[in-house]
């Protein structure tokens, strides 16, 4: 795919001949990894897995059901108990998780365009964001396996409590298609750092990474069913993992909806810990007191346009004072004609395609009932590069929404930017925490008394002061209320993987 009127030139070129040779060389392999091997679905079934970029086919994809979940949890069962991987000492586990680090370092060209021809975001961004933030992740929970200590408690002389952190088993980790790779990488690094052996499900709508990832932890010396890769569908695969009674924890990253059913399927099983992920719709809130208008212009229009709206913390709602409203939103339409759709495989490109055509006609719905609501569309709102076969969206601005409208309570998961107006600092409040949703906000304010206030007031797992998503594995991510439970990323996610052990022992205070 090039845009229409672009010949392709130069790096674009490349990155679209690499794409037509890894299709036209048949070197795809849609797979699943078990037991350190590729193997086909029990029953041979596939899926397609097609390209949002241009309708494209990448490969046919192993379509894993109940009997591929079930070899793959049995033989990371085998691998936890025989202690193939937790036995081994933790200077070890680390070096190995180390080299993975480095491997997915390596293979950034591969994994990136992998990442871009099956979810549709901009080869920059895979290039230049996610493959080392993955690496990243896996890299820096190696680093803690040595450096995280366990505990004494404060007993009297006649005993000695010691309390330890156990790796839970095996755990069932299911992540979306939005980020691929480092959603995977956020439950990865800890589930494996901490001694477990992981099933990762990958959406059925972008598995390729994960599935190339199994095989880079196997040439990092991660040994064999440590790591096991099952794509397939969320009916079939993920439900079979989730309700699977030797599977002892579920990491879930994914909409609120399918949310609530892990939990019913941890309490239909064997009550399995089930730490959730789920939705937003975070409120970016701009007082008349900022002092850095134009950042904020800058930080909302690239959170909400990027990755093609497809995050879960994206600034969905953008709150304005009454006072500065009116020229805040022109400077927030004029960003977004930067953000406009192109070809993901361009280097230039800074918006790309959604992820399916079912996600296309979501956002589609969503801005038609913004419309009959009476919002106001002041720039976007349309499909784009329709003659290419694949799936674009304009970037949209609506103003005049009104809190009830189903643009402002509901996720869209696509660029759709609405606009809030409120007078006073009660009624930004009110607006931001009258969600479903608690995963992130942001305040923007010159005044320190306002930005604390209302950071504090904030029902949010994030609360931004005067930017948005600056970000580090080393800070917690996650949220409030129906955006889930736990944290990702952190040292706080190590506590997901592993159960508090005591050993209480009595001890004779004389000799």
């Amino acid at each position: 795919m090039s845009d229409t009127h672009t010949p392709l030139t130069g790096q674009a070129r490349i990155w679209h001949d690499r794409a037509q040779a890894l299709t036209d060389d048949r070197r795809l392999d849609g797979r699943a990894w078990i037991n350190g091997q590729r193997v086909a679905a029990r029953d041979a079934q596939t899926f397609e897995c097609r390209s949002p970029i241009d309708g494209r086919l990448l490969v046919p994809v192993a379509r894993g059901q109940a009997a591929d979940i079930d070899a793959a949890v049995q033989g990371a069962r085998q691998a936890f108990n025989d202690r193939r991987w937790a036995g081994k000492a933790p200077a070890i586990r680390k070096r190995i998780l180390l080299r993975f680090a480095e491997l997915i370092n390596q293979h950034k060209d591969e994994l990136a365009l992998l990442e871009t021809l099956d979810m549709g975001k901009p080869i920059q961004h895979s290039l230049g964001v996610d493959v080392p933030a993955a690496a990243r992740a896996i890299a820096w929970y190696a680093e803690a396996i040595d450096k995280v200590y366990d505990e004494v408690a404060p007993t009297a002389d006649s005993a000695l409590a010691l309390i330890q952190r156990e790796p839970m088993g095996v755990i069932g980790a299911i992540v979306p298609w939005n980020y691929p790779l480092i959603m995977a990488a956020w439950k990865l690094g800890p589930a494996l750092a901490t001694g477990n052996s992981v099933v990762l499900k990958p959406s059925e709508k972008s598995p390729l990474t994960a599935l190339r990832l199994g095989e880079l932890a196997q040439k990092a010396g991660l040994p064999d069913g440590v790591l096991q890769v099952v794509p397939g569908f969320g009916h079939e695969a993920g439900e079979a993992l989730a309700l699977h009674m030797d599977v002892d924890a579920i990491g879930f990253t994914g909409s609120t909806r399918v949310g609530r059913a892990m939990l019913g399927y941890a309490g239909q099983s064997n009550l399995k810990r089930v730490f959730n992920e789920l939705g937003g719709k975070s409120a970016f809130i701009v007082f008349d007191d900022s002092d850095a208008i134009e950042r904020a212009v800058d930080a909302v229009a690239t959170g909400i346009f990027f990755n093609q709206g497809e995050s879960c913390n994206a600034p969905s709602r953008l709150l304005l004072h009454r006072g500065i409203a009116d020229d805040f939103v022109k400077a927030v339409v004029a960003r977004a004609a930067r953000w406009q759709p192109g070809d993901p495989l361009n280097p230039r490109t800074q918006m790309g395609a959604l992820v399916d055509e079912g996600q296309l006609r979501t956002v589609l719905g969503y801005i038609d009932s913004a419309r009959e609501q009476g919002a106001h569309c002041l720039t976007g709102g349309e499909q784009a590069l329709a003659d290419t076969g694949g799936f674009y969206v304009q970037p949209t601005v609506f103003d005049q929404v009104q809190p009830g409208m189903r643009i402002a309570q509901e996720e869209i998961f696509g660029p759709v930017l609405s606009v809030l107006r409120f007078d006073t600092e009660a009624e930004a409040l009110a607006l931001a925490n009258g969600s479903s949703y608690g995963l992130q906000a942001s305040v923007w304010s010159a005044h320190i008394d306002r930005a604390h206030r209302v950071a504090r007031a904030l029902r949010a797992g994030t609360v931004h002061v005067n930017q948005y998503d600056e970000d580090d594995i080393t800070v917690p991510f996650g949220g409030y209320k129906q955006s889930g439970n736990g944290r990702d990323k952190s040292l706080h996610a190590l506590d997901k993987y592993t159960e508090l052990k005591t050993t209480w022992l009595r001890i004779n205070a004389r000799g």
